[in-house]
């Protein structure tokens, strides 16, 4: 491991709880789960079973990992590379979401945004880009990129072990749906961003590149996610967590851990209200053997508890995988909700004013992508 390096180790690094504070979404998460705790306060002790501590690790060394990355400087240095390589904001916002939907679908949403979004942001360095638009429409990337594959997201993993599909079969049973959405999102990226030339900082200079903090992060990335998918996703964060105080103690103190609480906090808020009976006696009204019924239960519900608890919800009421899956990944789009995906693009996008900025691009968006998936299942079927 490296040691660390000492500009970057003296620059004052604010602790997490000081953006938990002003997080809005954070606060309104903790109020939800004061008010189940005030309701039902014998449930309180069944909280830790709601989380999945998995997904919890997984995240937590992807972040740190993504972190010592970004401290060494090549995420800058690729930026810089990035903007000499493309003629205009709307060719390089097209390269990020292209870039972010085709990662999606083998590396799965959330490993692609951990790719991606750190890059985009160290553009703030090199230029005077939109950088919070260009995360938000990298959020939307992954959520339709990575409906095409099993292991693009948890939803489609869930949904493929219950169809008993091969892996070819299920992603020829995606395709169309995901060409769709992709068609729909280039327009829309198209449209969202001009043309205008890119201009370097002035001040933007050579970008040093801290090797020893670098490579041993490469280095680690697969491991850690061959680890985390045989099931050793604590064994492998635990593992990391050493390394990194041991060396590069710094990376450590700079990871996002407030987003780690949200996650918490989300898991138990989204499947106690999962679990309300007003929930389940709603779905029970609403004919889910009727094939556009599934489809728009699986959007609406998706806005409110995310799209992964919704498709094991409506699981229960139909076995029609295909719709399920098609429903589901189109309710990733709207709320922040509707996808995890959302939740961790905004937050590393580090912009306070991103979460209505991305509403006002991604309720317009489900609106479209719900209307143009609904034509195409009704002239299909």
């Amino acid at each position: 491991m490296p040691a660390p390096h000492p500009a970057s180790a003296a620059q004052h690094h604010p602790p997490f709880w000081h953006h938990l504070k002003r997080d809005v979404f954070f606060w309104l998460l903790l109020l939800v789960c004061g008010a189940f705790s005030i309701v039902s306060p014998q449930r309180v002790a069944d909280y830790p079973s709601l989380v999945d501590w998995h997904t919890i690790a997984a995240l937590a060394g992807l972040l740190i990992l993504t972190k010592a990355v970004e401290s060494s400087g090549m995420l800058q240095l690729l930026g810089v590379r990035l903007v000499d390589a493309v003629s205009s904001e709307r060719v390089l916002a097209l390269s990020l979401v292209g870039a972010s939907a085709a990662l999606s679908t083998l590396l799965t949403n959330d490993v692609a945004l951990f790719v991606i979004v750190p890059l985009t942001v160290g553009l703030r360095q090199v230029a005077k880009l939109p950088v919070t638009r260009l995360v938000i429409f990298e959020a939307l990337a992954v959520n339709a990129g990575s409906a095409l594959t099993p292991i693009g997201n948890p939803q489609n993993l869930f949904l493929w072990h219950q169809s008993g599909l091969s892996f070819g079969a299920f992603v020829w049973q995606m395709a169309p749906m995901v060409a769709l959405l992709t068609v729909l999102l280039l327009v829309a990226t198209w449209l969202a961003f001009p043309s205008h030339e890119i201009h370097l900082h002035a001040e933007t200079g050579d970008v040093e590149v801290h090797k020893r903090l670098l490579l041993p992060a490469l280095a680690l990335y697969v491991p850690f996610l061959v680890l985390t998918d045989l099931g050793y996703p604590l064994a492998a964060l635990a593992g990391l967590v050493v390394l990194y105080l041991i060396g590069a103690r710094y990376v450590l103190a700079r990871v996002d851990w407030g987003l780690l609480l949200v996650f918490v906090l989300m898991f138990i808020d989204l499947r106690l209200v999962a679990q309300l009976g007003v929930v389940r006696q709603t779905l029970d009204a609403l004919a889910l053997a009727n094939p556009m019924h599934l489809y728009w239960a699986g959007i609406g519900v998706s806005q409110v508890i995310s799209n992964v608890p919704a498709a094991i919800l409506l699981a229960e009421y139909s076995h029609d995988w295909p719709l399920i899956a098609f429903a589901v990944s189109v309710g990733g789009f709207g709320t922040l909700i509707g996808s995890l995906a959302n939740l961790i693009a905004l937050r590393m996008a580090g912009d306070r004013r991103a979460w209505l900025a991305f509403h006002a691009y991604s309720i317009p968006f489900l609106v479209v992508a719900a209307g143009a998936v609904y034509a195409w299942l009704t002239w299909l079927r």
